[in-house]
């Protein structure tokens, strides 16, 4: 049984992801290869583009992929912590960096908008996150936060977290919103609780809370359209 543990230097310089980035751009890199750019070692009896493989293969494709744990990622042969760590990284990196370049100043004037805008970040994650999208007096946005983020079953929404970006940004009014795990958009008793908690602190401000809408893997729930603000 073969037990050497391969690096990237094992394989002939043609076929090494860095060289290759270099020679040809990371554009024109195949997700095998990126994904062995962050391996960056392979395993016992198997070099680093075969690691990436077993990633593929185990997971189907990157959404899954990037959705795992750490530990089910460990589960693939060749991947331990510090591999996993990274990995888990990278997809975070990418997600916010997608998600910072949603068009700031763009009109928010419905809470379908408002679900457009967070639905990729927010309506396929395990725990439930608290965002406050600050708007202009002609409801342009000005920032998306993320507040908090909480158990799988209630948020954590204290007004002192929730109107810090606000005032920071001398926000005229906001929008709350939270996603739902579950898929079920309807509020729970917290959520009413909540909402009203924070529109009444809003009003001491002077800010007004425009809506709170929860966002949900499909569809959403706006508390202005149901008449709840």
């Amino acid at each position: 049984m073969n037990n050497r543990i391969y690096t990237v230097r094992d394989l002939p310089i043609e076929e090494r992801p860095r060289e290759r980035l270099q020679r040809i751009g990371v554009d024109n890199l195949s997700t095998q290869e990126l994904l062995a750019l962050l391996i960056e070692k392979g395993g016992k009896g198997q070099n680093v583009l075969t690691v990436a493989q077993n990633l593929l293969a185990h997971f189907g494709n990157l959404n899954k992929m990037k959705n795992a744990s750490i530990e089910e990622l460990q589960k693939v042969k060749g991947i331990g912590f510090a591999t996993a760590c990274k990995l888990q990284a990278a997809f975070k990196l990418g997600e916010k960096a997608e998600f910072q370049l949603k068009k700031y100043g763009e009109k928010i004037d419905s809470p379908e908008n408002v679900f457009n805008l967070l639905k990729k970040e927010a309506g396929n994650k395990k725990k439930e996150s608290f965002y406050l999208l600050s708007l202009t007096t002609r409801n342009n946005l000005i920032s998306v936060d993320k507040v908090s983020t909480g158990t799988l079953s209630a948020s954590l929404a204290h007004p002192r977290e929730v109107f810090t970006s606000a005032i920071k940004n001398s926000a005229s009014s906001v929008i709350i919103a939270h996603n739902h795990p579950s898929g079920d958009a309807q509020p729970s008793e917290d959520d009413l609780e909540i909402t009203e908690r924070l529109v009444k602190a809003g009003n001491i401000m002077g800010i007004d809370v425009t809506d709170h809408v929860i966002v949900a893997k499909e569809n959403y729930f706006s508390f202005k359209d149901k008449g709840l603000i």
